[in-house]
């Protein structure tokens, strides 16, 4: 069977060990976790945690039937599909160089990214955007040399119902 790309969310207790526990159901079973981010809510007790995860549909059955038995899992839910918004933030230092600090300006504006950071020969920025997004934008700094890059990982949530204002 083909593994496809999956991604788990999780509200879980606000407590020490549960994310680790979730990280060693996953290695226990010999599944590698892709990207693993959780902080907490709106509600400080509960942490979301958000997995992308690459697995049989099997595989993925399983994984969710033993994070649901874990005592600090309150909710578990599949955002795989188009019924949630899902973003990812990073920040990339690019070297820049005085005869291409244009271009990767323009680069940097095309996809909505912020200067945080610059010297003379290098910009430190942020950019937010859908997995494609960030990887089509590296995939454009890669030639002007990509210094250091810090990725957040997915961050999913379910669109609300479209009612009524």
């Amino acid at each position: 069977m083909n593994q496809e790309k999956y991604i788990l969310t999780m509200l879980v207790e606000n407590e020490p060990g549960v994310t680790a526990r979730i990280a060693g159901l996953f290695a226990g079973r010999g599944y590698n976790i892709e990207t693993i981010c959780g902080a907490p809510t709106a509600n400080p007790k509960m942490s979301r945690i958000t997995i992308t995860t690459n697995a049989t549909p099997l595989q993925l059955e399983q994984c969710k039937k033993q994070i649901k038995r874990l005592v600090n899992v309150i909710k578990l839910r599949n955002m795989t599909g188009e019924k949630a918004v899902k973003r990812e933030m990073a920040l990339i230092c690019v070297q820049a160089m005085s005869h291409t600090q244009g271009k990767i300006k323009k680069i940097i504006a095309d996809y909505n990214g912020h200067v945080l950071d610059e010297g003379q020969q290098y910009y430190i920025f942020e950019a937010t955007g859908n997995e494609d997004t960030i990887d089509e934008l590296l995939v454009l700094l890669e030639p002007f040399g990509i210094k250091k890059l810090a990725r957040s990982g997915v961050l999913a949530l379910y669109k609300e119902p479209k009612g009524e204002k």
